[in-house]
């Protein structure tokens, strides 16, 4: 996954306070942390983080699904 993307929590079992099963997050691109099979992934903290690729499944999004989330990551990044 080279671009921002979107991917569902498929597996939260060693992470239970920071990821959601079955929600969407968004994926922040990391080439080395792919290389060594995971996904850096903005949890439930609003951070980035490096969890297991297989603990979740990517997804196509309709555009304009896209760019409504990326308009709220957007806000919630600004109160921040």
């Amino acid at each position: 996954m080279k671009t921002k993307g979107f991917v569902i929590c498929v597996d939260n079992s060693e992470y239970p306070a920071s990821l959601e099963l079955h929600k969407i997050y968004r994926v922040i691109p990391d080439i080395e942390a792919q290389a060594d099979g995971d996904l850096r992934i903005i949890d439930e903290s609003g951070e980035d983080y490096l969890f297991p690729a297989d603990y979740f499944i990517p997804i196509e999004l309709p555009q304009t699904v896209v760019r409504a989330l990326n308009k709220s990551f957007a806000r919630t990044a600004a109160r921040a």
